[in-house]
């Protein structure tokens, strides 16, 4: 409305101005009723859109009136183009097919007041020239515009389908992801109902093994309490509440060399202590990878230690799939303030589209772990070529808050 509004204003100006001018031989100078009828016709264009031939119609009347008068034609014949364009953009059929002939033969009664300022060939050459003209550029307008929005409406369409397939993709990788937690939880569960039993066992016979017995169940029991905490906030928090990317690169969770479905269900969940074995499968599998440990290694908490493991697999796992022919490196740094896990190779290190059909659920699978222990995954190409994966958890503090494994110096 405010787009029309400013048309109609500058029309109105623009064919009072015309208007004012001296008309043609046989026509008559504008006077307060052809600047009436000249306003009229600016107000009514500010609807075509809401009415398009309700307004054609009325601009149509009111044309012909302007001409009945002896007004020159020409002053507000754009008004009457523009109604007839705008009913050929958004209507079919009849309505275009009246209006088109309406204006023409409106036009050549204007022609026929005053035949004598041009021949009659020109008048019905104009007649149904101008219009078949504006009608054929209205639908061509129209057309354009139906494409736009149905364009427009595929978009939402697909936007709404990625985002409920990365849901779904998120979902699916934290119900995988508290599996695996549950089984650390009733490993330590287990742990601590064998040192209970030893330390009732020795009790009165061996009371400082009891007292280690205890220790370890205490320590068992926190660390048990902390991976539940861990995977309740995992389940209660919604899918949608993610920053993961989806679309980007992944191993999937499922298949190639070292993937979690070769590993024994039933035995210990992996972790860093296992990495050799995992780096033997990746070499077997034809990509050189190599290790490289920094710093002086700590113990991990099992979740921690199975988040870091996981990654590594799923990036190796990403080599497998999409780099090509490369090799690995495999960097474990273990600082006072982080863990550091990064896993870079050498080969195309491509990155499909956010588009893509089929979501990167090992991007997400990363970004989710890392999430559970405050942590980052930052995924990307390498600025001299290949790929690369940064892991980077906060190092597990020991009650005097250093990391663990790391004494005090002697004095």
């Amino acid at each position: 409305m405010v787009v029309d509004s400013l048309l109609a204003v500058g029309y109105a100006t623009t064919a009072l101005l015309l208007g004012m001018e001296r008309p043609p031989t046989g026509w008559t100078g504008m006077d307060t009723t052809g600047a009436a009828l000249t306003v009229l016709t600016s107000v009514v264009l500010v609807a075509r859109r809401l009415a398009p031939v309700a307004v054609l119609s009325a601009v149509v009347v009111l044309w012909t009136a302007y001409i009945a008068c002896g007004y020159w034609p020409v002053v507000n014949a754009p008004a009457t183009l523009l109604a007839l364009y705008t009913v050929a953009a958004t209507r079919n059929g009849m309505p275009v097919r009246i209006g088109g002939a309406a204006v023409g033969v409106t036009w050549l009664l204007a022609g026929l007041s005053n035949v004598h300022n041009g021949s009659m060939k020109t008048v019905l050459v104009q007649a149904v020239a101008f219009p078949a003209v504006v009608v054929l550029i209205g639908r061509g307008a129209g057309r354009a515009a139906e494409r736009t929005r149905e364009l427009a409406r595929l978009t939402l369409q697909l936007h709404a389908e990625q985002e409920t397939r990365a849901s779904q993709a998120v979902t699916e990788e934290r119900v995988r992801i508290a599996r695996e937690l549950h089984d650390v939880v009733a490993h330590h569960m287990s742990v601590v109902s064998l040192q209970a039993g030893m330390a009732s066992y020795v009790f009165e016979g061996d009371p400082a093994t009891a007292q280690r017995a205890l220790d370890t169940i205490a320590a068992t029991s926190r660390e048990a309490l902390e991976e539940l905490r861990r995977l309740l906030v995992l389940l209660r928090v919604g899918p949608e509440d993610t920053t993961a990317t989806v679309g980007s690169p992944g191993p999937g969770t499922g298949t190639g060399p070292g993937a979690e479905g070769a590993e024994d269900a039933y035995a210990p969940a992996p972790g860093l202590e296992r990495l050799d074995t995992l780096l033997l499968r990746v070499r077997d599998a034809g990509v050189p990878v190599d290790l490289d440990i920094t710093g002086e290694p700590y113990p991990l908490p099992p979740g921690m230690d199975l988040c870091a493991y996981r990654v590594i697999q799923e990036a190796l796992t990403n080599v497998l799939r999409h780099a090509g022919p490369a090799t690995a490196t495999v960097t474990v740094g273990y600082g006072r303030r982080s863990l550091t896990v990064r896993i870079a190779d050498d080969g195309q290190g491509r990155v499909p589209a956010d588009t893509r059909p089929n979501i990167g659920h090992g991007l997400i699978g990363m970004r989710e772990r890392a999430r559970i222990y405050q942590g980052t995954v930052n995924v990307g190409p390498r600025t001299g070529g290949g790929f690369e994966v940064l892991l980077s958890l906060p190092a597990p503090t020991a009650d005097n808050g250093r990391p663990h494994g790391l004494r005090s110096p002697s004095p």
